[in-house]
C-alpha cells in the first residue's frame, strides 16, 4: 500500500548487528566508537535554562524566539567571523539539522527529473533526502567540475566521515558556481567547533562569500558543540529569499522548535567554555586513539576535524576492519557506509566515555 521507504537507500547501520553482538561478547564490555553521539554532560547552564523555561503551554511559533534567532548570528560573528546575518530574516530555527537536510529538496518543491549533488563521502541523509523528493542524487568529489543543470549542491567541512576540511579558497571557488549556475549550494557545518590540524571556515564568511549570502545556506547543530543531540536543536542560515521560503512551508507543516528547547539553544550559543572544556576532552581522545590504532598497523587519512578518525589497514577491506576490532570488542562504522570511495576505510568517533576510550586503547596494545 505504501511504498515511500523503498525509495530511500538501506539505512546502513542495521548491518552491524552482528559486529556488534561480536564485539559485545568480550568480557570487557563492548567499546562503541561507531556512532557520534555525544556521551559527556550537558552543560548545566543549558540544563537549568530548560528547566526555567518548562512551564510553555502556546504553541511555538515556526520562526522561533528572538532571542534564540539573535544568539545564532551572534555565535556565528564571535567564533567564526561572518557578519551580516540578519536575525530577523537569515536564520530559521530546526528541530535538529538531520530533519533540515532530509526535508530540504521537498520544502523547495525539488523532484523528479531534478539533480542533486553530494560529497562522494557522505553522511547519508543527503541522498536520502533527495530520494524523499524523487530527486536524483550523485555523488562528486568536486561540484564545480560538475557539467550539467543541478539544484542543490551540498558540501560538509568538517567532513562526516572523513573529517575533512574546505579551504576558504575551494569554498570561494563552490560559491563562484553556484551563482554562475543558480545553484542552491548548502554547506553542512555542525562540526565547525572542532577543527584540530586546520581551521574550518564557514561558506557564509565574508572571504568566502563576499558581501552577499546569495545562493548559499549554512547549517549548524548543537548537538556535538554542546552535547544536545537529545535535544534536537539547530538552524539554517544564508540567503534571506530560501529562509524565506522554507519558514513559509515549514509553518504549513507545524515544524517548530519547542520553546523550552530554543531557551536552551539561546544560552548554549551565548557561551563559550563548555565548548572550550569539551574541545579539550576530545583532542585527548583523539591524540591516544590516534596513536593506538597506527601503532596497531592502521593508517589515519584526512582527520583534521571533526569527531572521527578516518583509518584503513593495508590487510583489511572496510568490513575486515569493522570484524577485526569487533574481536577486540571495539565496535566502528564501515567506510562503506559513507560511499564507494571509502570500501577499505573505517570511521573511528571519538564519541566514547574516557573509560571505554581507555579501555579500547589497552585492547589495541595487545
Amino acid at each position: 500500500m505504501y511504498s515511500t521507504s523503498s525509495r530511500l537507500p538501506d539505512f546502513p547501520w542495521d548491518k552491524l548487528a552482528p559486529f556488534k553482538q561480536k564485539a559485545g561478547a568480550h568480557p570487557d564490555g563492548i567499546v562503541d566508537l561507531s556512532i557520534g553521539s555525544p556521551v559527556d554532560p550537558i552543560p548545566d547552564l543549558v540544563q537549568r535554562a530548560l528547566a526555567d523555561a518548562a512551564d510553555a503551554p502556546a504553541y511555538p511559533t515556526t520562526i522561533g524566539t528572538t532571542t534564540a534567532r539573535q544568539a545564532s548570528a551572534e555565535w556565528l560573528a564571535r567564533r567564526f567571523g561572518v557578519t551580516g546575518v540578519d536575525p530577523q530574516s537569515g536564520v530559521l530555527p530546526v528541530i535538529g539539522t538531520k530533519e533540515l537536510i532530509m526535508l530540504l529538496p521537498t520544502l523547495l518543491g525539488i523532484g523528479a527529473g531534478d539533480t542533486v549533488l553530494i560529497p562522494d563521502l557522505a553522511y547519508p541523509t543527503y541522498e536520502a533526502g533527495a530520494a524523499l523528493a524523487r530527486a536524483t542524487s550523485v555523488p562528486v568529489a568536486d561540484v564545480t567540475q560538475y557539467d550539467g543543470p543541478v539544484r542543490v549542491a551540498y558540501l560538509n567541512s568538517p567532513r562526516n566521515p572523513s573529517g575533512q576540511i574546505t579551504s576558504a579558497e575551494d569554498l570561494r571557488a563552490a560559491v563562484e558556481w553556484a551563482r554562475a549556475n543558480d545553484v542552491l549550494l548548502v554547506n553542512d557545518e555542525c562540526y565547525l567547533e572542532f577543527g584540530w590540524d586546520a581551521q574550518p571556515v564557514s561558506v557564509l564568511h565574508p572571504d568566502v562569500c563576499g558581501a552577499s549570502f546569495d545562493n548559499l545556506l549554512a547549517v549548524h547543530s548543537l548537538s556535538k558543540r554542546s552535547n544536545l543531540a537529545g535535544y534536537r536543536a539547530g538552524f539554517v542560515a544564508g540567503d534571506e529569499r530560501v529562509v524565506a521560503e522554507l519558514l513559509a512551508v515549514r509553518k504549513h507543516a507545524g515544524l517548530m522548535v519547542p520553546a523550552p528547547i530554543q531557551a536552551a539553544m539561546a544560552v548554549a550559543f551565548a557561551d563559550d567554555a563548555h565548548v572550550d572544556a569539551q574541545r579539550e576532552r576530545y583532542i585527548r581522545r583523539r591524540t591516544v586513539l590516534r596513536d593506538a590504532l597506527t601503532a596497531a598497523g592502521w593508517r589515519i587519512t584526512h582527520s583534521e576535524g571533526g569527531l572521527y578518525l578516518w583509518a584503513e589497514h593495508p590487510e583489511y577491506d572496510a568490513y575486515g576492519s569493522v570484524g577485526a576490532l569487533a574481536d577486540r570488542g571495539i565496535l566502528v562504522a564501515p567506510g562503506a557506509f559513507y560511499g564507494a570511495a571509502g570500501e577499505r576505510n573505517i570511521r573511528v568517533a571519538l564519541t566514547g566515555t574516557d573509560e571505554r576510550v581507555d579501555a579500547a586503547v589497552k585492547r589495541l596494545h595487545e
